[in-house]
Protein backbone atom coordinates (compact mmCIF):
# COMPACT_ATOMS: atom_id res chain seq x y z
CA UNK A 1 0.00 0.00 0.00
CA UNK A 2 2.76 2.37 0.90
CA UNK A 3 4.45 1.92 -2.76
CA UNK A 4 1.35 2.58 -4.20
CA UNK A 5 0.84 5.95 -2.27
CA UNK A 6 4.32 6.80 -3.26
CA UNK A 7 3.69 6.24 -7.36
CA UNK A 8 0.50 8.15 -6.53
CA UNK A 9 2.16 11.20 -4.88
CA UNK A 10 4.48 11.55 -7.57
CA UNK A 11 2.18 11.07 -10.28
CA UNK A 12 0.13 13.93 -8.47
CA UNK A 13 3.14 16.18 -8.07
CA UNK A 14 4.08 15.86 -11.92
CA UNK A 15 0.39 16.29 -12.97
CA UNK A 16 0.60 19.67 -11.25
CA UNK A 17 3.84 20.85 -12.36
CA UNK A 18 2.87 20.11 -15.96
CA UNK A 19 -0.72 22.01 -15.48
CA UNK A 20 1.34 24.54 -13.70
CA UNK A 21 4.04 25.00 -17.13
CA UNK A 22 0.99 25.26 -19.62
CA UNK A 23 -0.76 28.29 -17.16
CA UNK A 24 2.57 29.97 -17.37
CA UNK A 25 2.37 31.01 -20.58
CA UNK A 26 1.59 35.00 -21.96
CA UNK A 27 0.49 35.54 -25.93
CA UNK A 28 2.39 38.12 -28.05
CA UNK A 29 0.77 39.66 -30.46
CA UNK A 30 2.32 41.66 -33.87
CA UNK A 31 0.89 44.12 -36.15
CA UNK A 32 1.40 43.86 -39.37
CA UNK A 33 3.60 47.22 -38.81
CA UNK A 34 5.65 45.85 -35.94
CA UNK A 35 8.39 43.05 -36.01
CA UNK A 36 9.58 41.31 -33.08
CA UNK A 37 12.66 40.01 -32.08
CA UNK A 38 12.61 36.52 -29.83
CA UNK A 39 15.00 36.28 -27.39
CA UNK A 40 15.81 33.06 -24.93
CA UNK A 41 17.89 33.67 -21.58
CA UNK A 42 19.35 36.94 -23.63
CA UNK A 43 19.83 35.42 -26.89
CA UNK A 44 17.93 35.90 -30.50
CA UNK A 45 16.74 33.03 -31.78
CA UNK A 46 14.28 34.50 -34.32
CA UNK A 47 12.73 37.46 -36.11
CA UNK A 48 8.61 37.31 -35.76
CA UNK A 49 6.39 38.74 -38.01
CA UNK A 50 2.91 39.59 -37.69
CA UNK A 51 0.90 37.12 -36.12
CA UNK A 52 -0.06 35.70 -31.99
CA UNK A 53 2.27 33.54 -30.35
CA UNK A 54 2.53 31.76 -27.24
CA UNK A 55 5.52 32.19 -24.95
CA UNK A 56 6.41 31.01 -21.56
CA UNK A 57 6.22 33.06 -19.12
CA UNK A 58 9.56 34.49 -17.02
CA UNK A 59 10.31 33.16 -13.43
CA UNK A 60 12.58 34.65 -10.80
CA UNK A 61 15.07 32.19 -10.13
CA UNK A 62 14.80 28.76 -11.91
CA UNK A 63 11.73 26.99 -12.38
CA UNK A 64 12.02 22.80 -13.23
CA UNK A 65 9.39 20.81 -14.60
CA UNK A 66 10.16 17.43 -15.03
CA UNK A 67 13.46 18.16 -14.13
CA UNK A 68 13.64 20.88 -16.67
CA UNK A 69 14.35 24.82 -16.46
CA UNK A 70 11.95 27.13 -18.17
CA UNK A 71 13.85 29.65 -20.29
CA UNK A 72 13.55 33.38 -19.90
CA UNK A 73 12.36 34.87 -22.81
CA UNK A 74 12.06 38.15 -24.54
CA UNK A 75 9.89 39.57 -27.65
CA UNK A 76 11.39 43.16 -28.45
CA UNK A 77 8.87 45.17 -30.99
CA UNK A 78 10.36 47.36 -33.61
CA UNK A 79 8.31 49.75 -35.53
CA UNK A 80 9.08 49.58 -39.06
CA UNK A 81 6.89 51.97 -40.36
CA UNK A 82 7.85 55.76 -41.96
CA UNK A 83 8.55 58.28 -39.61
CA UNK A 84 9.51 62.11 -38.96
CA UNK A 85 12.38 63.58 -37.27
CA UNK A 86 12.98 66.78 -37.19
CA UNK A 87 17.06 68.23 -36.46
CA UNK A 88 15.96 71.61 -34.29
CA UNK A 89 17.73 74.88 -34.20
CA UNK A 90 21.06 73.90 -35.23
CA UNK A 91 23.35 76.97 -35.66
CA UNK A 92 25.93 76.89 -37.71
CA UNK A 93 28.60 79.06 -39.49
CA UNK A 94 28.45 79.22 -43.14
CA UNK A 95 31.76 79.34 -45.21
CA UNK A 96 31.69 83.13 -45.24
CA UNK A 97 31.39 83.11 -41.50
CA UNK A 98 27.65 83.98 -41.22
CA UNK A 99 25.88 82.39 -38.20
CA UNK A 100 22.74 81.14 -39.31
CA UNK A 101 19.76 78.74 -37.31
CA UNK A 102 18.66 75.26 -39.39
CA UNK A 103 15.91 72.82 -38.93
CA UNK A 104 15.94 69.92 -41.07
CA UNK A 105 12.99 67.32 -41.13
CA UNK A 106 14.29 63.69 -42.24
CA UNK A 107 11.74 60.79 -42.86
CA UNK A 108 13.24 57.59 -41.83
CA UNK A 109 11.90 53.89 -41.74
CA UNK A 110 13.60 50.55 -40.34
CA UNK A 111 14.22 47.98 -42.87
CA UNK A 112 16.13 45.77 -40.40
CA UNK A 113 14.84 45.15 -37.37
CA UNK A 114 18.09 43.08 -35.88
CA UNK A 115 20.52 45.40 -36.84
CA UNK A 116 18.38 48.58 -35.66
CA UNK A 117 18.23 46.94 -32.29
CA UNK A 118 21.67 45.24 -32.42
CA UNK A 119 23.80 47.39 -34.22
CA UNK A 120 23.51 50.74 -32.18
CA UNK A 121 22.54 51.49 -29.17
CA UNK A 122 19.84 53.57 -30.09
CA UNK A 123 19.04 53.83 -34.26
CA UNK A 124 17.04 57.25 -33.22
CA UNK A 125 19.53 58.83 -31.35
CA UNK A 126 21.88 57.78 -33.63
CA UNK A 127 20.29 58.76 -36.96
CA UNK A 128 19.87 62.25 -35.11
CA UNK A 129 23.66 62.70 -34.67
CA UNK A 130 24.50 61.40 -38.28
CA UNK A 131 22.17 64.22 -39.78
CA UNK A 132 23.51 66.77 -37.25
CA UNK A 133 26.62 65.92 -38.38
CA UNK A 134 26.13 65.99 -41.90
CA UNK A 135 24.31 69.37 -41.94
CA UNK A 136 27.48 70.88 -40.27
CA UNK A 137 29.79 69.84 -42.83
CA UNK A 138 27.77 70.26 -45.75
CA UNK A 139 26.81 74.02 -44.88
CA UNK A 140 30.21 75.24 -43.34
CA UNK A 141 31.24 74.31 -47.21
CA UNK A 142 28.09 76.97 -48.88
CA UNK A 143 28.01 80.82 -48.54
CA UNK A 144 24.91 82.46 -47.18
CA UNK A 145 24.16 82.93 -51.18
CA UNK A 146 24.44 79.35 -51.72
CA UNK A 147 22.05 78.48 -49.21
CA UNK A 148 19.64 80.81 -49.87
CA UNK A 149 19.59 80.07 -53.52
CA UNK A 150 20.28 76.36 -53.69
CA UNK A 151 18.41 74.91 -50.84
CA UNK A 152 18.49 71.34 -52.42
CA UNK A 153 22.04 70.97 -52.23
CA UNK A 154 22.03 70.64 -48.36
CA UNK A 155 19.16 67.96 -48.96
CA UNK A 156 21.30 66.25 -51.69
CA UNK A 157 24.66 66.44 -48.94
CA UNK A 158 23.12 65.09 -45.89
CA UNK A 159 21.55 61.71 -47.96
CA UNK A 160 24.93 61.44 -49.79
CA UNK A 161 26.73 61.95 -46.50
CA UNK A 162 24.21 59.72 -44.21
CA UNK A 163 22.05 57.60 -46.47
CA UNK A 164 24.84 54.13 -46.38
CA UNK A 165 25.70 54.57 -42.99
CA UNK A 166 21.70 54.49 -41.59
CA UNK A 167 21.92 51.15 -43.93
CA UNK A 168 24.67 49.76 -41.69
CA UNK A 169 21.84 50.14 -38.43
CA UNK A 170 19.16 49.07 -40.24
CA UNK A 171 17.44 52.31 -41.06
CA UNK A 172 16.82 53.61 -44.69
CA UNK A 173 16.13 57.34 -45.14
CA UNK A 174 14.04 58.60 -47.54
CA UNK A 175 14.49 62.55 -47.62
CA UNK A 176 15.95 65.11 -45.68
CA UNK A 177 14.99 68.60 -46.28
CA UNK A 178 15.74 72.08 -44.69
CA UNK A 179 12.57 73.17 -42.64
CA UNK A 180 13.78 76.38 -41.43
CA UNK A 181 16.06 78.87 -41.91
CA UNK A 182 16.73 81.83 -39.73
CA UNK A 183 19.26 84.47 -39.78
CA UNK A 184 20.68 86.93 -37.15
CA UNK A 185 18.37 89.91 -36.73
CA UNK A 186 20.32 92.48 -38.21
CA UNK A 187 20.76 90.25 -40.82
CA UNK A 188 17.20 89.28 -41.19
CA UNK A 189 16.43 93.12 -41.70
CA UNK A 190 19.01 93.57 -44.61
CA UNK A 191 17.35 90.18 -45.98
CA UNK A 192 14.39 92.01 -46.21
CA UNK A 193 14.95 95.00 -47.59
CA UNK A 194 17.14 92.80 -50.41
CA UNK A 195 14.28 90.68 -50.98
CA UNK A 196 12.02 93.91 -51.12
CA UNK A 197 14.17 95.46 -53.69
CA UNK A 198 14.55 92.21 -55.86
CA UNK A 199 10.78 91.85 -55.65
CA UNK A 200 10.47 95.44 -56.89
CA UNK A 201 12.97 95.38 -59.55
CA UNK A 202 11.32 91.86 -60.73
CA UNK A 203 7.71 93.78 -60.96
CA UNK A 204 9.44 96.44 -62.68
CA UNK A 205 11.17 93.90 -65.60
CA UNK A 206 7.98 92.32 -65.64
CA UNK A 207 5.80 95.77 -66.69
CA UNK A 208 8.93 96.98 -68.83
CA UNK A 209 8.79 93.40 -70.98
CA UNK A 210 5.16 93.42 -70.70
CA UNK A 211 4.62 96.50 -72.39
CA UNK A 212 7.37 95.78 -74.99
CA UNK A 213 5.79 93.31 -75.76
CA UNK A 214 2.28 95.31 -76.28
CA UNK A 215 3.95 97.43 -77.84
CA UNK A 216 5.73 94.57 -80.23
CA UNK A 217 2.18 92.99 -80.68
CA UNK A 218 0.69 96.40 -81.85
CA UNK A 219 3.29 96.74 -84.49
CA UNK A 220 3.17 93.37 -85.60
CA UNK A 221 -0.91 93.98 -85.99
CA UNK A 222 0.08 97.42 -87.65
CA UNK A 223 2.46 95.49 -89.66
CA UNK A 224 -0.16 92.48 -90.67
CA UNK A 225 -3.17 95.33 -91.57
CA UNK A 226 -1.05 97.37 -94.04
CA UNK A 227 0.44 94.41 -95.57
CA UNK A 228 -3.47 92.86 -95.89
CA UNK A 229 -4.35 96.67 -97.24
CA UNK A 230 -1.63 96.79 -99.40
CA UNK A 231 -2.44 93.25 -101.22
CA UNK A 232 -6.09 93.56 -101.21
CA UNK A 233 -5.44 97.18 -103.02
CA UNK A 234 -3.02 94.95 -105.22
CA UNK A 235 -5.43 92.06 -106.05
CA UNK A 236 -8.09 95.04 -106.82
CA UNK A 237 -5.81 96.56 -109.31
CA UNK A 238 -5.21 93.15 -110.69
CA UNK A 239 -8.70 92.17 -111.26
CA UNK A 240 -9.77 95.40 -112.76
CA UNK A 241 -6.89 95.23 -115.15
CA UNK A 242 -7.37 91.59 -116.15
CA UNK A 243 -11.33 92.92 -116.41
CA UNK A 244 -10.17 95.84 -118.86
CA UNK A 245 -7.84 93.53 -120.56
CA UNK A 246 -10.70 91.15 -121.01
CA UNK A 247 -12.99 93.94 -122.72
CA UNK A 248 -10.65 94.94 -124.66
CA UNK A 249 -10.40 91.43 -125.96
CA UNK A 250 -13.67 91.41 -126.33
CA UNK A 251 -14.51 94.25 -127.88
CA UNK A 252 -11.77 93.58 -130.56
CA UNK A 253 -13.30 89.98 -131.24
CA UNK A 254 -15.99 91.02 -131.56
CA UNK A 255 -14.80 93.66 -134.31
CA UNK A 256 -12.97 91.17 -136.40
CA UNK A 257 -16.04 89.20 -136.25
CA UNK A 258 -18.53 91.83 -137.53
CA UNK A 259 -15.80 92.44 -139.73
CA UNK A 260 -15.42 88.84 -140.80
CA UNK A 261 -18.96 88.68 -141.47
CA UNK A 262 -19.00 92.07 -143.82
CA UNK A 263 -16.23 90.47 -145.87
CA UNK A 264 -18.99 87.27 -145.84
CA UNK A 265 -21.78 89.33 -146.95
CA UNK A 266 -18.84 91.45 -149.72
CA UNK A 267 -18.40 88.05 -151.09
CA UNK A 268 -21.87 87.00 -151.15
CA UNK A 269 -23.04 90.04 -153.17
CA UNK A 270 -20.13 89.54 -155.44
CA UNK A 271 -21.05 86.03 -155.99
CA UNK A 272 -24.69 86.33 -156.19
CA UNK A 273 -25.89 90.21 -157.54
CA UNK A 274 -29.47 88.76 -157.21
CA UNK A 275 -29.15 89.05 -153.37
CA UNK A 276 -28.39 93.23 -153.72
CA UNK A 277 -31.64 93.41 -155.40
CA UNK A 278 -33.38 91.75 -152.68
CA UNK A 279 -31.77 93.91 -150.17
CA UNK A 280 -33.03 96.79 -152.03
CA UNK A 281 -36.57 95.42 -152.45
CA UNK A 282 -36.83 95.30 -148.52
CA UNK A 283 -35.35 98.25 -147.88
CA UNK A 284 -38.44 99.48 -150.46
CA UNK A 285 -41.00 97.25 -148.24
CA UNK A 286 -39.54 99.35 -145.25
CA UNK A 287 -39.72 102.77 -147.13
CA UNK A 288 -43.38 101.93 -148.60
CA UNK A 289 -45.19 101.82 -144.92
CA UNK A 290 -44.19 105.56 -144.30
CA UNK A 291 -46.64 107.87 -146.04
CA UNK A 292 -44.25 111.05 -146.53
CA UNK A 293 -41.32 108.86 -147.78
CA UNK A 294 -40.55 109.87 -151.03
CA UNK A 295 -38.42 107.53 -153.60
CA UNK A 296 -36.46 108.62 -156.42
CA UNK A 297 -35.08 105.81 -158.81
CA UNK A 298 -32.34 106.60 -161.33
CA UNK A 299 -33.65 104.27 -164.56
CA UNK A 300 -30.93 103.96 -167.63
CA UNK A 301 -33.96 103.94 -170.18
CA UNK A 302 -31.53 102.09 -173.20
CA UNK A 303 -30.91 99.53 -170.94
CA UNK A 304 -34.31 99.11 -169.62
CA UNK A 305 -35.68 99.25 -173.37
CA UNK A 306 -33.19 96.70 -174.17
CA UNK A 307 -34.24 94.38 -171.19
CA UNK A 308 -38.00 94.34 -172.22
CA UNK A 309 -38.13 94.62 -175.78
CA UNK A 310 -39.59 98.08 -176.31
CA UNK A 311 -38.70 99.83 -179.24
Amino acid sequence: MQAVGSRDLAFGITRKLELGTKKMKREVIIKDTHRGLYYEDGKMLELLGAGRYELPLSTRGRFFSLFRRIPKTEVVLVDMRARDVTIKGQEILTADKVAIRVSILVQFSVVDAKAAIHAVENYEDRLYSDVQLAARRSLAAMTLEEILTNRTRLSEDILRDVKESAIGYGVEIGRADVKDLVFPGNLQEIMNRVLAAERNSRAQLVEARTKAEVQQIEAEAAAESNRIKAQAEAEAARMQAEIKAEATRLAVTAETQALDERSAHATAYRDHPALIRLEELAALRELAKNANARIFLDFDRAKVDAETGVS
